[in-house]
């Protein structure tokens, strides 16, 4: 279902005045963009996206005064659309007459805030992008090695918060354990967090719950980090084949992104700390554009043809 947020919240979020309208704060806001109606001040309606908050300010209002008072209430009368969750007015200006009376008539909130346009536009941008993401939890663990966001992912048993305790004792920093919050941002970019009751927690069977800031210090823990890697931990399967290169890169879709994915088989005498603090390194001088399976293979077959060379 899709998220909304009611006018209300964001009244008493930014401690907005309520000029007009009061009985439309039920009213909800569905997407997180904003619109600055200035083209419809000049009468142009026809793109006008009327479901956003709209945001008047110093340039609107002294437009507005400009204008004729049917010209004024017909630009008003048109703003006013009844899938408009609220208007804002900022800097403190005043709001016309006709505004006034159009958005109590169809109880549309009329606000006002001191802040001025430009700085109010971003905070509120900023709100609603946080309250309207796309969310879910996943249960695995998130830690921050060398500052790549990597989830740990597998069965029930298998040794991910073992292995998240020795990436903490190692030096990296812990962000949530058992259950990941994440959030989807409107750039497609994955952020993950702890719920607050488990913040800071990590289970180890046999020994309990420890308090990972409280043993370790406030440098070892982070309260959230953005996922650029998953790493998949899953029992070492004799007849099953395990890319050996890293040529084959794998992707996981979680809400609407796809991740790439990195999958470890786990068996006695491998050293998982390392090789996910590898696969942290490895992954970040892929991104500087540097790929070492690639490297490989390009080597490996210039050297078969020059051999190839040599014996003709």
């Amino acid at each position: 279902m899709p998220k909304k947020v009611k006018v209300s919240e964001l009244v008493k979020q930014f401690q907005l005045e309520i000029i007009a309208g009061e009985d439309g704060m039920k009213r909800v806001i569905t997407v997180d963009d904003l619109y600055r109606p200035g083209l419809e001040m000049a009468g142009y309606f026809h793109y006008h996206p009327s479901e956003r908050v709209q945001l008047l300010g110093r340039t609107e209002i002294s437009f507005l005064n400009m204008l004729g008072s049917e010209e004024r209430k017909d630009r008003m009368v048109r703003l006013c659309n009844e899938d408009t969750p609220c208007i804002i007015l900022t800097r403190g200006l005043e709001a016309p007459h006709e505004l006034v009376e159009q958005c109590n008539e169809i109880q549309i909130p009329l606000l006002r805030s001191q802040i001025a346009t430009t700085i109010l536009s971003s905070r509120i941008t900023d709100f609603l992008e946080r309250k309207l993401a796309p969310t879910a939890t996943i249960h695995g663990v998130l830690v921050d090695v060398y500052g790549v966001g990597m989830l740990i992912t597998g069965g029930s048993g298998i040794g991910k918060s073992e292995t998240a305790l020795e990436l903490v004792k190692r030096g990296h920093r812990l962000v949530a354990d058992d259950a990941v919050e994440l959030m989807q941002t409107s750039d497609s970019q994955l952020h993950g967090s702890a719920p607050e009751l488990i913040r800071h927690l990590l289970e180890i069977r046999g020994l309990g719950i420890i308090n990972v800031m409280t043993l370790f210090g406030a440098g070892a823990v982070r309260t959230q980090k953005r996922i650029g890697l998953v790493i998949k931990l899953e029992n070492w399967q004799q007849d099953k084949q395990y890319d050996r290169l890293g040529l084959d890169e794998e992707t996981t879709r979680i809400i609407d992104t796809d991740v790439p994915l990195v999958t470890v088989p786990v068996r006695p005498g491998r050293n998982l700390a390392v090789i996910i603090e590898v696969a942290a390194m490895n992954f970040r001088l892929k991104r500087m554009g540097y790929n070492a399976a690639l490297q490989f293979t390009n080597k490996l077959t210039e050297t078969i043809a020059d051999d190839m060379d040599e014996y003709d």
